[in-house]
This record gives C-alpha cells, structure tokens and sequence, in this order.
C-alpha cells in the first residue's frame, strides 16, 4: 500500500509544471476575487456615473441644471438628442439619459411639476437606484426650492398688486432668509425624500424578456463549453500517451491534416453543445431563440470556433495531459471570472470592466445580450462575431505553430 502511494507520488512530483499549476490555481481564483468584490485594485476615488443629457428647453435655467450636474464630484454628463441617446442605451454602450423636456424652465418658475424625465436600461438596476438618488439631491435644490419661491412672489404680486417695488423686495429677501433656515431642517430633508424623479425603461423585463435567464444561459453555455473542447483537446495527448499518435504519423496524411482533422470534431462538437443548450433553454425555459434566429446561428458558430480553437491551443502547448487539465481549469476558470460568466458585470469595479475584453466569454455574452436583451439588429451584432473569428484565427494559428514545434517532438 504505501509502495503504491509511493509511486503515485514520485509519478505526481515528476511533472512539475503540473505541480506549479496545481498551487497557482487557488491563488489566482483569490485574487480574481478579491478583485471582483473590490478589495483590491479599487481606485481611491470611486468612478464618475456616466449620464447622457437632452435638453430640449435650452433655457438659462436648462443649462444651470446641466452645470451643477456636471460639477459634482460622481458624476459626468454628456449632451445628445434623444434618438442618439435612446439608441446608445439600447446597444449598451450607456445606461440613461436626463430628458429636460420643453417648458422646464416656465414650469418650475409658476411652481409646477418639472417636466423632465430619466430614461434607462433596467440591466442597469442597481446603478440607477444610486444615480437616482445623486440626480434628485441636486435636482431638487434647483426645481423644487426655486418653484415654491417663485409661487410664494406670484401670490403676493396677486394678492398686492400696488405693492411698492422697494416693499417687495423687502418681502422676497425676508423669504429668501426663511428658504435658508428651510434648507437646512428636517421637513427640506423629508420633502426630498418623498420626492420622485419620473424613470422609464427603454430597455426592460416587460419589453425585452427576463435578464436574469439571458445572463445564466449565456454565461454557463460558454463557460461549460470551453471545459468541454478542453477535454476534447486533450485528446491529442492521450493519443500520443496510447501510442496510437505514432500510427498517425506514419499513416498518408501530413501533420496538419490531423491538427486540422481534430479541430474540426472539436468545433463539431461545440456547435452541437451550444445548439443543444439554447433548444433546451426555448423548451424548458421558455427563451424566445427565434427572436432573432439568423443572428443566433451565427453567434453560435462564431462562439464554437473562439472556443473550439482555444482547446485545441491548450493542447498543443502543453506537455501532457496533466498541464491540460490544470492550465485549462485555471485559464478557463480566471477568463470566465474577467468575462462575466460568474457575476454580471454591472456588479464588478472598473477594473474588471476593462480586463473583460481580453476574454472569450465577454464577446460572446456580449454578442448573446445584444441578440435576446438588446434585440439589435445582425448589423449591430456582427463586430463581436468578428471579435471571436479573430480570437479562432490567432489561436489556431499560434496552435499550428506549436503543434509542430512542440507535439510532434514529443513522439
């Protein structure tokens, strides 16, 4: 018994690179961690909310609104119209707009409602909730302090129509002192707090389906998949461990042939993996696949070929089975974190939102959100299909560089 132990040891410790792989795994997936929930990499100062502005009165009072948004500290706006700004937060690429609508201006001034309205993407949930509460703390110190000033002098010009010029400014500074000492108590604080800033979604549960079924079927398809056509790459190394690679070899076909011959099963059987998901996701969980049924064919090839490239690249840069297994789990494991397979990124510090475009996982999710959440058309979806073939091409590349200086070495 502890001859076999032994041996199995000696055996284990004889790879040592599998060895090293085996310890750095746990220590990798503790700092992709720590980095997801922030606490490290996090910046001193907290990101700016990023917040589109329509201003459609351009009034002194508008434009007032606009600076005094822009100067705060957590926040940094940007002027569109609305079409241009509805269609930036319906391709994902910004998460709301402040529509100031005509009138704004003469509202507050007679004391009415501000007609104004914040327009967003309900992926974005948790965002809005903290943009909400910046936007009205600085919102109603400007409409809603200045519009009950502005009926208080209105009732008295009404109710004293040949008051004198100097008597009434006498009475507005006395209201002016009161709005002060109102600023600052309980009942200014309470009268904010029960007030409400108008919020639409232009893209929502009600319109564009459940985000949390988008979310788990993109980011477990692909994170399962590249364990798959990980194993299915391996399969070159259990070949050669067999013996049977060496047949191969000295069979009529060129090396490539069999790179290439194995490639193509591999993407064979990530086309049949990722099909079979989404069938049973329509069936068993009522996805809507024909939504867009042409986008999601070729968002499913272009995803097999990233994926299926990238076992094979695992493959042939490793030495055995062993460094396949422990390099594949960590790299899978780390892309998929960066990615968004684990954890949607609305709830990542900006760092992981930048590291998330070296991963296969994020074009891909991307491309899937933009098919069934966004539901944008083949034309705005094809760059990230172009983004994988690209990942499949360089892969596959580095792939056949390293089967023949590495691989075939080995037989």
């Amino acid at each position: 018994m502890f001859t076999i132990a032994l041996k199995d040891i000696r055996q284990y410790l004889k790879d040592r690179t599998a060895v090293l792989l085996s310890l750095l795994l746990p220590m990798v997936l503790i700092t992709i961690f720590a980095l997801m929930y922030g606490g490290i990499g996090k910046p001193k100062e907290a990101r700016p909310i990023s917040l589109l502005f329509t201003d459609q009165d351009n009034t002194e009072l508008s434009k007032e609104v606009f600076k005094t948004l822009n100067d705060q500290d957590g926040m940094q706006l940007f002027t569109k119209s609305y079409d241009e700004a509805a269609d930036l937060i319906k391709k994902g690429k910004n998460s709301a707009v402040l529509v100031l609508y005509k009138g704004f201006q003469d509202s507050v001034e007679a004391g009415n409602k501000a007609p104004m309205e914040l327009f967003y993407d309900e992926a974005k949930e948790i965002e809005m909730g903290l943009l909400q509460q910046a936007l009205w703390s600085n919102l109603f110190g400007i409409t809603m302090k200045k519009g009950i000033k502005g009926k208080v002098n209105t009732w008295i010009r009404e109710k004293n129509p040949n008051l004198a010029d100097a008597e009434l400014l006498d009475i507005q500074a006395q209201v002016e002192d009161q709005f002060s000492d109102f600023e600052q108590s309980d009942d200014s604080k309470e009268m904010e707090e029960n007030s409400n800033l108008p919020m639409t979604a232009l893209v929502g549960e009600e319109k564009n389906g459940n985000l949390g079924l988008v979310q788990a079927i993109a980011g477990i398809a692909i994170m399962m998949l590249l364990f798959s056509v990980s194993s299915s790459g391996a399969s070159l190394l259990k070949e050669k461990e067999d013996g049977t690679f060496r047949r191969l070899l000295v069979s009529p076909i060129s090396p490539s042939s069999i790179l290439y011959g194995k490639m193509l099963s591999t993407l064979f059987m990530a086309v049949l993996q990722l099909t079979v998901m989404f069938l049973y996701s329509w069936l068993a969980l009522g996805l809507d696949i024909f939504i867009n049924l042409p986008a999601l064919i070729l968002m499913i090839l272009a995803a097999a070929i990233a994926c299926s490239s990238f076992g094979i690249f695992m493959a042939s840069i490793c030495k055995s089975r062993k460094q396949v297994e422990s390099l594949s789990t960590l790299v899978i494991l780390v892309i998929s974190a960066l990615g968004g397979s684990m954890m949607p990124l609305i709830f990542m510090p900006e760092i992981m939102h930048k590291l998330a475009v070296i991963s296969v996982n994020y074009w891909a999710m991307e491309g899937f959100f933009d098919i069934f959440w966004r539901q944008l058309p083949l034309s705005e979806i094809y760059p990230k299909m172009l983004v994988l073939l690209g990942i499949g091409a360089v892969l596959t590349t580095i792939s056949v560089i390293s089967f023949k200086r590495n691989l075939l070495k080995l037989v």
